[in-house]
């Protein structure tokens, strides 16, 4: 068995963190490579000849190749099924469903949101240089996340346990809460929470490692 990761060179991709918690979370041993997204890696043919949509992250399973995280977090969820490996969403229908639907939505929703507050901003942020305030577009977005949030989190888990959901939505918030913008207590926790989990710090390590 050989796996290996793609993601990009800065280490900001909310999806290609998904992608190498759920790879952390499963136990797999992985080889990260990088590809440099400004410099236009993830356009030359030695890239795409892996990657089908040209995108990051790329996961490559011996000679299988897969994009998209949430087809990737399913990927592996099958391919490293319970009670063998640690599973990655809830068991019962309903609820691995309703993790789904969360995945699904913040990859296709929230665009004003996330061009206002980059996941760069969340991990290079720099105190000396405070983001604007949201534009009434992203304040609407900002405001749909938060109510969908806030009937969802309730402790420290979105169902009981942790699931690769848990992450996606903590990262989403933390565009909000690491720039400083409004959002409640409970929801703040939450986020704080879920970044001490060590498949997400292991993430950070890479970041550190990063110029400043």
């Amino acid at each position: 068995m050989s796996l290996k990761l793609y993601v990009d060179s800065q280490f900001v991709s909310p999806y290609a963190i998904s992608a190498y918690v759920a790879l952390r979370e499963k136990g797999l041993d992985f080889k990260l490579e990088t590809v440099n997204l400004d410099a236009g890696q993830n356009k030359e043919p030695s890239f795409t000849a892996k990657s089908l949509t040209g995108r990051v992250p790329c996961l490559v399973h011996d000679d299988f190749m897969l994009t998209e995280s949430s087809a990737i977090t399913e990927y592996l969820e099958e391919m490293y099924p319970a009670p063998h490996y640690p599973s990655l969403y809830p068991v019962r229908p309903e609820k691995r469903a309703i993790a789904r639907q969360v995945q699904a939505w913040i990859r296709s929703d929230l665009q004003a949101l996330r061009e206002d507050r980059s996941t760069y901003t969340v991990f290079y942020k720099r105190a000396e240089q405070p983001e604007p305030p949201l534009s009434p577009a992203a304040q609407a977005a900002a405001n749909k996340l938060l109510q969908l949030a806030g009937r969802l989190v309730n402790g420290d888990y979105l169902f009981g346990s942790w699931c690769i959901a848990d992450t996606d939505l903590a990262i989403m918030l933390s565009r909000l809460v690491m720039n400083g913008d409004p959002v409640p207590q409970k929801l703040k926790d939450y986020v704080i929470f879920q970044s001490q989990r060590p498949s997400l710090q292991d993430w950070l390590k890479h970041i550190n490692l990063m110029p400043a």
